[in-house]
């Protein structure tokens, strides 16, 4: 029904910058928070940064001031710009949304994750 498109990710020396991009595509009546988290090797996924409907940011204490997140609704895209790259950023990284479909009849909201992209910060 929906798809989540990541790109953007890659090898980069620290100090360096990426932007990431999450675009959703098919039956997408509204959506509601986008996100963008993170899972290291031997970790669990974490939050990494958050984006409501009407554009209010959560970003999480270790890469505040580092890393922005923003979005296009007119392209169903999400962003997220990570500058002064670190090695600890080395992850991959998820974009999270979350759906609201209409049938017709009455309406329903979904969690949807892309596929995830590599993101290595050399020192």
């Amino acid at each position: 029904q929906v798809q989540l498109v990541e790109s953007g990710g890659g090898l980069v020396q620290a100090g360096g910058s990426l932007r990431l991009s999450c675009a959703a595509s098919g039956n997408i009546f509204k959506i509601n928070d986008m996100g963008w988290y993170r899972q290291a090797p031997g970790k669990q996924r974490d939050v990494v940064a958050v984006i409501t409907s009407s554009g209010s940011t959560n970003v999480a204490d270790s890469v505040k001031g580092r890393f922005t997140i923003s979005r296009d609704d007119a392209k169903n895209t999400v962003y997220l710009q990570m500058n002064s790259l670190k090695p600890e950023d080395t992850a991959v990284y998820y974009c999270n949304a979350n759906i609201v479909h209409y049938t017709g009849r009455y309406y329903y909201s979904y969690d949807y994750w892309g596929q995830g992209t590599q993101v290595t910060v050399s020192s």
